[in-house]
C-alpha cells in the first residue's frame, strides 16, 4: 500500500509586512514560515498548485473597502485571493477527500486550512486545473447579462492585455461582434492582441495622440458595447464614440485603482451626462455577486471552447511562492500579458 507523506507542521505564506505610502512594492511584504494546524471539523487541508496575483489587492492594502465584498489588509496580514490547489487532508464531517482538486480563497500561501463549504471542487469541466484562475467569467457575465453583445456588434475592451480583456475580445467575437477593438499602453502588447487573440485594432492610451482622436478614426460609425476595466480618459471618449442605445458595462476602473495618487479605492473621471441622455446609453457596473448563476455557465462554455480551440487562456506564471510579491508589482508596472499566476 502507498505510505501517505506527513503533513508540514508550518505554511510558507505571504503577509503584508507595512503599508505602503502609494503603490505596494516588494519590500513592504514578507514570505514567512507559520504553524499549519490540523484540520478542524467540516475542514480541510489544501496544498495549493497556483494562485492568483490580481489588482485588487491594491485596494485591500490601501484599505478603501467600502462597498467591496473582501476585507482590508492590515500590516501583519497573510495576503489572500482565489487559489487551486489539492486536499491533502480532511476533518470529520468533510465531504471532500484526499486528492480533491479544489477552488478556494486562501492563495498566497503553499498550505491552507480552509472550511470545506468555501471549497468548490474542479472536476474536469476545464481541461486544465489552473484555468479556474481565469478572469473571463467577469468579462463573459458583462457581456451577457449587461451589454448583451448582439450580431455585428462594435466592441470597445479597454484594458485588452489584462486578465479580463485577454479574455473579453475572444468573447465578444463569438458571441456574435462584428468588430472588436481593444486598448493597452504597448505596442508589443497591441500586435500580440491582433495577431493571437483576434481584435481588429488595437489603441495605444497615453501615446501622443489622444486617445478620442483614436477611438474616432478606428471606429468613425461608433461602439455599440463598451466592456470597460481601465475608466479614465478611456471611459470618457467611449462615451463621446457611443451610438444610439451603446450598452456599456463597467468591471473594473484601473486608471484610478492603480494611481499612486490614490488608496486604490476610487477612480474619478469626468464623462458628459448630456452625451449620455441624448444618445440613450446604458451604463452599468458588473458585480459577480448579482449573478450567481454566471459562474457555472461561464465554466461550461468555457471549457467548450477551450478544447475546441476557440479559445484561450493567456496567463504568464510566476515560479515560485518568493517571487509573489514581485509578481504583484510587475502586475501593477503592466508588465505581464494575460492573468498573473504563482506557481507554488
Amino acid at each position: 500500500m502507498p505510505v501517505t507523506p506527513p503533513l508540514p507542521r508550518t505554511a510558507r505564506e505571504v503577509r503584508l509586512a507595512s503599508v505602503p505610502a502609494g503603490l505596494p512594492a516588494p519590500e513592504n511584504f514578507a514570505v514567512v514560515e507559520a504553524p499549519l494546524a490540523a484540520p478542524g471539523a467540516g475542514q480541510v487541508i489544501v496544498r495549493n498548485r497556483y494562485f492568483l496575483v490580481f489588482p485588487g489587492l491594491r485596494t485591500l492594502i490601501g484599505g478603501e473597502v467600502e462597498g467591496v465584498p473582501l476585507p482590508a489588509l492590515s500590516s501583519g496580514d497573510a495576503l489572500f485571493g482565489p487559489a487551486v490547489g489539492e486536499v491533502v487532508a480532511a476533518g470529520d464531517g468533510s465531504p471532500l477527500r484526499p486528492g480533491d482538486t479544489v477552488t478556494h480563497l486562501q492563495g498566497w500561501r503553499d498550505h491552507a486550512v480552509v472550511d470545506a463549504a468555501h471549497c468548490t471542487p474542479v472536476g474536469d469541466t476545464l481541461p486544465d486545473p489552473v484555468a479556474h484562475l481565469a478572469q473571463g467569467s467577469s468579462a463573459y457575465g458583462a457581456l451577457t447579462r449587461l451589454a448583451r453583445v448582439r450580431t455585428g456588434d462594435t466592441v470597445l475592451v479597454t484594458g485588452a492585455a489584462g486578465a479580463v480583456g485577454t479574455l473579453a475580445g475572444p468573447i465578444a467575437r463569438l458571441l456574435g461582434a462584428g468588430r472588436v477593438i481593444g486598448t493597452t499602453r504597448s505596442p508589443e502588447k497591441a500586435g500580440r492582441l491582433t495577431a493571437e487573440l483576434g481584435y481588429d485594432t488595437v489603441l495605444l492610451a497615453g501615446s501622443r495622440v489622444s486617445f478620442a482622436a483614436q477611438l474616432a478614426e478606428a471606429a468613425p460609425e461608433g461602439i455599440d458595447v463598451l466592456l470597460d476595466t481601465v475608466g479614465g480618459e478611456q471611459l470618457a471618449a467611449a462615451v463621446g464614440a457611443a451610438r444610439q442605445g451603446a450598452r456599456f458595462a463597467l468591471v473594473g476602473a484601473l486608471d484610478g485603482q492603480l494611481s499612486a495618487r490614490r488608496a486604490g479605492g476610487s477612480a474619478p473621471v469626468e464623462i458628459d451626462s448630456f452625451r449620455i441622455v441624448v444618445k440613450g446609453l446604458s451604463l452599468r457596473g458588473y458585480s459577480g455577486t448579482d449573478h450567481p448563476d454566471v459562474e457555472e455557465e461561464w465554466n461550461g462554455r468555457f471549457g467548450a471552447w477551450l478544447r475546441s480551440g476557440e479559445i484561450t487562456f493567456p496567463h504568464t506564471r510566476i515560479p515560485g511562492i518568493d517571487r509573489a510579491p514581485q509578481a504583484l508589482q510587475e502586475l501593477i508596472e503592466g508588465r505581464h500579458f494575460g492573468a498573473v499566476v504563482v506557481e507554488v
